[in-house]
């Protein structure tokens, strides 16, 4: 961790530049922070990336695909840039601590129970990964965290972005020499079994301090490390007798050969300790220094940069009353900032308003009872929010304290059916709308999660819907209200235009449910509950 260089911005996205972490093929690193305080990790993508007319597309709908990965063994997804943002950036939570590249490179070898735990630790985060239906395709050591509580999987949503880029443009090969799966090399395919191979090669060198192709202190070139991958047997001296038959599966040149990751898990984790138990020695001290240094750089930090004041979002046009999907056609020619739809047939643009995700009402109708309405639990008509809205007229009582309770952070999901309801113009026939919530510990006013809402058009089957970065905007002992900092398409392929500025508001029914309360009733075909997953 240095200081920033001369030339780096001050902020990116509106988040601070704190402190340079590192470098790398896809761009540069920097620690930054929420305007609470909660420290994240900005990577900025390298510019000439954004060059190949494809990757912007493909760094949007990676990025949201990689932010339905939560699992202890993965860094959340807090906020990225929105299409025709320079740089392209990706803020993820930050984790003090080393890579296994940095801890081996100056320690040596992890022991053999340290080596049994990660492996069984990163088997369970690959296993998240490929539920999620996704590959990671680029697990290597230095995209591995050594966490006090787990092992950490880092970096793969701008890797699978990049992934075209790299093998389009430059001739190359996916993922990062030594440690690729031979069918990576000789046809670029890069799903789950790939990953399963990388794992192995990486346990290899947290174990004997080399890769499976390497030998210790030798610098081949690339092409030597590719040729061995696919024509030679992986060197496996030094690795422990209680790892070596699975790894060698692992390592089996035919994908089809190798475990899974459920099949590795099983084979490594009833006989290995958990990570918190077997630490390599001094990793304890090496992570309290570095979180003595994070809090030293964050509380010098919030005495000299102004907080992150998100863009004031532009006026909405007339929403009909009631909640779930906004008008999905675009407006009337005038009204807001988009121009008229057209949609008549294929191969023509598409402008859509689509704030679909939560139980929501847009915020130039907003939610009367918590503005002053009549009480009744009815929107009154003319009815505009003040700015600062008194928590003296929520029915839930007196404000609660001024942070997201422990019970809502989590990953919330529901599935509505859709609606058949639809006139081309400003209502879409659906035939499914799923949303998933992802809330972070977050005090009022600052950004305290995500929803992205898969919304199907029936006819097409297109997701026209929007994916959302959530201010956590009031406070209450039984209800949150929650108001959409940025929105962009779920799918940014289809040009779908979803505007910022709605108003959610969840009340909570149990410890796994959210729900509406008494303020309206729901569009036909919305979720009514989100239901905990995580």
């Amino acid at each position: 961790m240095r200081s920033p260089d001369p030339t780096d911005p001050p902020a990116v996205g509106g988040y601070p530049l704190l402190a340079r972490l590192g470098e790398g093929g896809m761009g540069q690193v920097f620690l930054s922070r929420t305007s609470s305080g909660r420290p994240l990790a900005l990577k900025t993508v390298r510019s000439e990336l954004g060059l190949d007319p494809g990757f912007e597309e493909r760094f949007a709908r990676e990025i949201a695909s990689s932010d339905q990965v939560r699992s202890p063994w993965t860094v959340s997804v807090v906020d990225y840039s929105a299409p025709g943002q320079r740089p392209q950036w990706l803020a993820t939570e930050y984790v003090a601590a080393p890579t296994l590249a940095d801890w081996v490179h100056r320690h040596g070898p992890l022991p053999e129970a340290a080596v049994l735990a990660l492996g069984a630790e990163l088997a369970e985060g690959l296993r998240a990964v490929h539920r999620a239906g996704l590959a990671h395709r680029d697990v290597k050591p230095s995209n591995v965290l050594l966490g006090r509580h787990h092992p950490l999987l880092i970096d793969f949503g701008i890797a699978r972005a990049a992934d075209d880029t790299r093998h389009t443009r430059t001739g190359g090969v996916i993922g990062s020499p030594g440690y690729m799966a031979p069918e990576q090399v000789t046809g670029g395919a890069a799903a789950e079994p790939g990953d399963v191979f990388a794992l192995a090669a990486v346990l290899v060198y947290a174990a004997t301090g080399a890769g499976p192709f390497l030998r210790r202190g030798e610098e081949p070139s690339a092409a030597q490390l590719l040729y061995r991958i696919v024509h030679e047997e992986p060197r496996l001296d030094g690795v422990p007798p209680s790892l070596l038959p699975v790894l060698a599966a692992c390592l089996h040149k035919a994908p089809q050969s190798r475990p899974t990751a459920q099949e590795l898990l099983e084979q490594l984790g009833t006989g290995s300790p958990e990570w918190v138990t077997v630490p390599p020695p001094g990793l304890a001290e090496d992570l309290a220094a570095r979180e003595a240094e994070l809090r030293a750089l964050l509380e010098a930090s919030t005495a000299t940069v102004p907080p992150r004041i998100a863009p004031a979002p532009p006026p909405l046009a007339p929403a009909p009353p009631g909640f779930g999907p906004a008008p999905v056609y675009g407006p009337p020619t005038g009204s807001g900032p988009f121009p008229p739809a057209a949609r008549s047939g294929p191969g023509r643009s598409r402008t859509a308003i689509v704030a679909v995700g939560v139980p929501v009402v847009a915020a130039a109708v907003a939610v009367a009872v918590w503005w002053g309405g009549s009480g009744d639990g009815k929107a009154t008509g003319g009815t505009t929010p003040p700015a600062t809205p008194s928590p003296s007229a929520s029915p839930s009582g007196p404000a609660a304290a001024d942070a997201l309770p422990a019970s809502w952070v989590g990953t919330w999901q529901g599935t509505g059916p859709g609606s058949t309801a639809g006139d081309g113009v400003f209502n879409a026939r659906t035939t499914k709308v799923s949303v998933t919530l992802t809330l972070h510990a977050a005090e009022r006013g600052d950004l305290v999660g995500r929803q992205v809402s898969h919304v199907t058009e029936a006819g097409s089957g297109d997701d026209i819907g929007c994916t959302e970065t959530l201010r956590l905007q009031e406070t209450h002992e039984t209800s949150m209200v929650f108001q959409a900092v940025t929105s962009t398409p779920t799918d940014p392929s289809l040009g779908v235009a979803c505007r910022p500025g709605n108003v959610y508001t969840l009340s909570k029914e149990g410890s796994d449910t959210l729900a509406l309360g008494d303020e309206g009733s729901q569009t036909v075909g919305s979720p009514t509950r989100l239901e905990r997953v995580t």
